[in-house]
């Protein structure tokens, strides 16, 4: 088995899990040193803690917590392929606290079968993968804790309104993204700006700006690209480095999905095709 850290933050890691294992590897006993939320993305294993047992397939969801022992098996198959979130104890409860309806934070099943309310968020993750994009792991981290606490206490899923104090401290934020979007900025750090929890953070501004901070801020950086390209000449890489992208390829690849051309096309007129 082999595990690659694809992002870590405070109180939080995500990983991308290979297993090569088969009917003919032995099982052994591990045991979770925090929750853990794992979405099987490819092949199938067979899952034995002390919270239960689950034939896990893709979709499917491990759940773990602190101290909960636990093996994996391949008697049907070879192999799988998982995106595992951990999260530390106190972090989890921040978490919980912050949930609407939340009483209890528990981990009490193994188990989550393929849910379409999960299935966005596992999405983002493997794409986040597969372009690594690091950055955009804490956001999508959180906002899955959050869901699958809600699953797990069954919390009414209407959300409360934010207080006119936290819309008064997002849209300070957004202000500060919004001038400022070449900068780097956490998640972590711009909760603490707002004197919010990252979680409640996070929700608060999905629902006072319809995204999450990360793809504000990208909008924001796309945006400002695009009319430099209409309205300057300067070269495409300088734009780029100054709209807060690191990486050319990356930059290019991002601009060409969300306006269907890639930035010398567009800024020559090219229509999308």
């Amino acid at each position: 088995m082999s595990a690659r850290i694809l992002a870590s933050g405070r109180g939080w890691m995500v990983q991308d899990i290979l297993c090569r294992a088969g009917p003919e590897t032995a099982a052994f006993e591990e045991q979770h040193r925090a929750v853990a939320i794992a979405q099987v993305s490819e092949g199938t294993f067979q899952y034995r803690s002390s919270l239960g047992a689950a034939v896990l397939t893709p979709g499917a969801v491990m759940l773990g917590a602190p101290g909960v022992c636990y093996e994996c098996g391949h008697e049907h198959g070879v192999g799988d392929r998982c995106t595992a979130f951990h999260f530390s104890a106190a972090v989890w409860e921040e978490i919980v606290a912050a949930v609407p309806g939340a009483r209890r934070s528990a981990v009490t099943r193994p188990q989550l079968p393929p849910l379409e309310i999960l299935a966005p968020l596992f999405a983002e993750a493997e794409a986040a993968r597969d372009e690594n994009d690091p950055a955009a792991f804490e956001e999508i981290a959180l906002r899955l804790a959050g869901a699958v606490v809600g699953i797990l206490a069954d919390a009414p899923k209407r959300a409360r309104e934010p207080s006119a104090r936290d819309i008064k401290r997002v849209t300070a934020i957004v202000r500060t993204l919004a001038a400022q979007s070449e900068e780097s900025y956490t998640l972590d750090d711009l909760a603490g700006r707002a004197a919010m929890s990252p979680y409640h953070f996070l929700r608060t501004f999905r629902q006072v700006v319809g995204l999450a901070p990360h793809q504000y801020l990208l909008r924001n950086r796309m945006h400002r690209a695009a009319l430099r390209l209409k309205r300057s000449q300067d070269e495409i890489s300088a734009i780029a480095f100054e709209a807060g992208f690191n990486d050319l390829s990356t930059f290019n690849r991002r601009f060409k999905k969300v306006t269907g051309v890639n930035p010398g096309a567009y800024r020559a007129g090219t229509s999308r095709r």
